[in-house]
């Protein structure tokens, strides 16, 4: 649905940045704003800022703000019409009824058209499974694993029949094109064979995101025929790594924390086993933004992969990802069964409810598994295996904890606790326990690939929008064609025609104009990029020419490299002109 541009202006601001904000996560007053540990990424010091004024957010940690819109869009995964009818709701507002044209269409209803596709291919799976004598042997598979009627409801499991268009031409009789078919993931073409559907003769599970929309499907085959486990391929509502298959149900548990599986087929089963916190990946190595997604919800995982040594890898992988994000990590021993389902069918509820009490802490769980490669009887490997042990440790911030972890390592293996400190303290005195966090070295990787000239413009727009009396201050002095690099120069064309119109300027209301999150984060960066001087008029006069020289310097220098005769001769005279400018307020 596209909605005018007074109605976007007219639900944002309704809704109180702050007020919304502490919905979610425990803003405090500090000065003019309001600060709280940012809830996208990890962080023991608050860096996350709230401006009621402004009506805008920004973290100066990880680069993520904007307005009320995009909050709600990164929390809960909305589009932009998805976050605007949220927020009306809230509000309280109505919100009118309008036919789309031809390019809001294109705009706004192609995530819709997925959903809608992937809604009707869904329940289409689930009558064949259901209400067919072809889907019995798909029915059969799902009651053999022990899955009853009720649960096959609950999520919606299907069959994709052994016809190899079955789904394209009931897709078709629905209306939907061929295009929406193939971009969905649902449908593949080629010239000598035609249409054939990408699931047939497998068993279908619907995958939704975290809001219970239906935006994938994975498919286990009914035979022998490969892959075994199918899943759609990335679309324009499904990311592979930034959702988790049953997060839309899991968040909502009254259960601690969540049961990270393997396959979806082990979370049905544990669902059904009364384990509503089971979540699983989606056929894909667990991701730092799975992690950041189950992080909104809570801090505790516990994992639960299978027993043997692909599980045992990808839970040592899965540790190190939950701890760079300060996220504890405790891992369910399974044995002598290979995966949570096995588990409970054989030992029972009551039995797994012990397993997961007595989890393992991703530590001690790292050195279990270890310690196979060590001959503990032999004194130089039990050595090797202490200092290995000590890296392991030593990554310990808290020095309780750590000689808690000491006392108990070396107990368990025999070992001695002082020496074993000993290498612990030396370790982390080396530095070689720890690789450097995730976070750290995205945040890292991001300052160093900044444009200075960029910078400069977003410095002097930001300075302009704190100060809008500078708007008609630096009247002749500078203009929005000062403003050339990338999106600094859209937003600055827009400040200047919304302060022109209305003489001031509202950051929050232009970032309506931006309906995806990462063009809004941008933008945010602009309006909330902190200022590191005082600015009083001496002080700022310096700085303002200062930086617009370095602007204009920069631009003409730019327009030189392709300048010849007399437009260089120009250009020149330009340039030693701006070296004389002096700002006066």
């Amino acid at each position: 649905m596209f909605y005018s541009d007074d109605i976007v202006e007219e639900v944002r601001s309704r809704n109180d940045i702050v007020d919304v904000i502490s919905e979610y996560a425990g803003l405090k007053k500090a000065g003019n704003s309001y600060k709280c540990c940012c809830p996208f990424h990890s962080e023991k010091t608050p860096s996350f800022t709230v401006s009621r004024e402004k009506q805008m957010y920004h973290c100066f940690g990880c680069g993520a703000g904007g307005n009320v819109y995009t909050f709600i869009m990164k929390y809960e995964n909305f589009t932009f019409p998805e976050a605007i009818e949220y927020l009306a709701k809230r509000a309280g507002i109505t919100l009118p009824e309008q036919e789309l044209t031809g390019e809001e269409k294109k705009k706004y209803s192609r995530r819709q058209q997925m959903y809608e596709i992937n809604k009707s291919a869904a329940a289409y799976f689930h009558y064949l499974l259901t209400k067919t004598e072809r889907g019995k042997l798909g029915y059969r598979y799902f009651r053999e694993r022990g899955f009853t009627d009720e649960t096959i409801a609950r999520f919606g499991l299907g069959y994709s029949d052994i016809y190899r268009d079955d789904l394209y031409k009931y897709l078709k009789g629905k209306g939907f094109s061929d295009t929406l078919m193939r971009d969905a993931g649902l449908v593949d073409f080629d010239e000598k064979n035609g249409p054939h559907d990408k699931f047939w003769n497998r068993v279908i599970v619907p995958i939704t995101d975290i809001n219970g929309k239906i935006i994938a499907f994975g498919g286990r085959v009914l035979g022998d025929a490969k892959p075994k486990y199918l899943n759609t391929k990335e679309t324009d509502v499904f990311n592979k790594s930034r959702n988790l298959f049953a997060m839309n149900i899991a968040r909502h548990s009254k259960r601690h924390g969540v049961i990270l599986c393997e396959g979806y087929m082990d979370v049905i089963a544990m669902h059904q086993a009364g384990y509503d916190n089971a979540i699983a990946s989606l056929g894909t190595a667990f991701t730092e933004g799975q992690a950041n997604l189950i992080k909104r919800y809570t801090k505790d995982v516990y994992l639960a992969y299978d027993s043997d040594a692909a599980g045992t890898n990808a839970a040592m992988k899965a540790i190190s990802i939950l701890r760079s994000l300060e996220m504890t990590q405790k891992v369910i021993d399974l044995r002598p069964h290979k995966d949570p389902d096995e588990f409970i069918k054989n030992l029972g509820v009551e039995e797994y409810d012990e397993r997961v009490r007595n989890a393992l802490t991703g530590r001690i769980f790292e050195i279990d598994h270890i310690v196979d490669n060590y001959d503990m009887n032999n004194p130089e490997e039990k050595t090797a295996f202490m200092k290995a042990a000590a890296g392991i440790l030593a990554g310990i911030s808290d020095s309780t904890e750590r000689y808690n972890y000491i006392e108990s390592v070396s107990g368990k293996y025999m070992l001695n606790k002082d020496e074993l400190s000993k290498l612990v303290t030396a370790a982390g005195m080396a530095g070689s326990y720890e690789q450097e966090p995730q976070v750290v070295r995205r945040d890292r990787e991001r300052l160093q690939s900044i444009n200075p000239a960029e910078e400069d413009q977003k410095y002097l727009l930001t300075m302009m929008v704190n100060e809008p009396y500078l708007f008609d201050k630096l009247s002749g002095i500078v203009s929005e064609e000062d403003f050339t690099i990338g999106i600094i120069q859209d937003v600055a064309a827009r400040v200047y025609k919304q302060y022109r119109e209305t003489g001031a300027v509202s950051p929050a209301s232009i970032l309506n104009v931006y309906d995806d999150t990462e063009a809004q984060e941008l933008v945010s960066s602009v309006f909330t990029k902190e200022l590191g001087f005082d600015m009083t008029p001496s002080v700022l006069e310096k700085a303002l020419t200062d930086l617009i020289i370095k602007i204009k310097t920069a631009n003409i220098d730019s327009q030189l490299k392709s300048a010849s005769g007399m437009n260089s001769i120009e250009l020149a005279r330009k340039k030693n002109a701006v070296r004389r400018l002096k700002v006066k307020l």
